[in-house]
């Protein structure tokens, strides 16, 4: 028994599937290629094994891995603008297609592409922020140092989880700059000596009549400027105790 309808519909999928490969661009790419690609923009199998899809390995037949983001696929050194910084030689793998979509069109790229995930890097460089990232133009992060573990996480610049007041609150004259109290931009240490007229010596004195030893961390009972002793203090005097 004859099926007509069958074999023309057969005959149709083999068309559009021989017409995919002599007009590829036409038939089936999801937009233009980025411009630095427009001298293959017409060879679609530059880039993509027939059936198979785009391969890292074709990426890298022309970007050559060591070299990307320092010099350009012909050699030439590309020219730092201040924001372009080599990252990839860290990659824990060539997964090119992880990040980077070629065509701009609305279809496929937006049902494919995926911005960059900062587990691609190995892990002993993920939290070398600044090998990637420039810090904002403020105030604040012009003091802050490079800790930017100490307030941002690598899942999203925004919301910082950092929170002052969990430690010291600065309220009054303690609305200073980071740098006054830790030295150096290092957020790790601090240091109440460096504004307050008193002298280590004279606090120990005064607070060993209390019986508190340990006046190395001045925040374990003073977490304001509330006032002095234990006006300034949140659950006594216990935190700063040596005994």
């Amino acid at each position: 028994m004859r099926r007509p309808g069958l074999w023309l519909l057969i005959a149709a999928l083999a068309g559009v599937i021989a017409l995919a490969f002599v007009w590829p661009q036409a038939m089936v790419a999801p937009g233009p290629v980025i411009p630095a690609h427009s001298a293959i923009a017409g060879n679609c199998f530059a880039c993509h094994a027939p059936l198979r899809g785009v391969s890292a390995g074709r990426c890298i037949a022309c970007h050559k891995l060591s070299d990307i983001g320092i010099r350009t696929t012909k050699g030439v050194p590309v020219k730092s603008s201040g924001s372009r910084i080599a990252f990839h030689q860290a990659l824990s793998e060539a997964n090119c297609m992880a990040c980077h979509s070629d065509h701009s069109g609305p279809l496929l790229l937006k049902a494919a592409h995926r911005s960059f995930a900062h587990s691609l890097l190995r892990p002993d460089v993920r939290g070398q922020c600044a090998a990637c990232h420039r810090a904002p133009a403020t105030p604040f992060h012009a003091q802050a140092g490079s800790n930017c573990a100490a307030c941002h996480s690598s899942k999203a610049w925004k919301p910082a989880t950092f929170d002052h007041t969990r430690y010291f609150a600065l309220t009054g004259p303690h609305k200073a700059a980071c740098t006054t109290c830790h030295i150096g931009g290092n957020t790790s240490r601090y240091t109440c000596f460096g504004c307050h007229e008193h002298q280590p010596d004279q606090i120990r004195a005064s607070h060993a009549e209390e019986g508190i030893q340990n006046i190395s961390n001045c925040v374990a009972c003073h977490r304001s400027d509330a006032g002095e002793g234990g006006e300034g203090r949140e659950g006594g005097g216990e935190g700063g105790r040596g005994d």
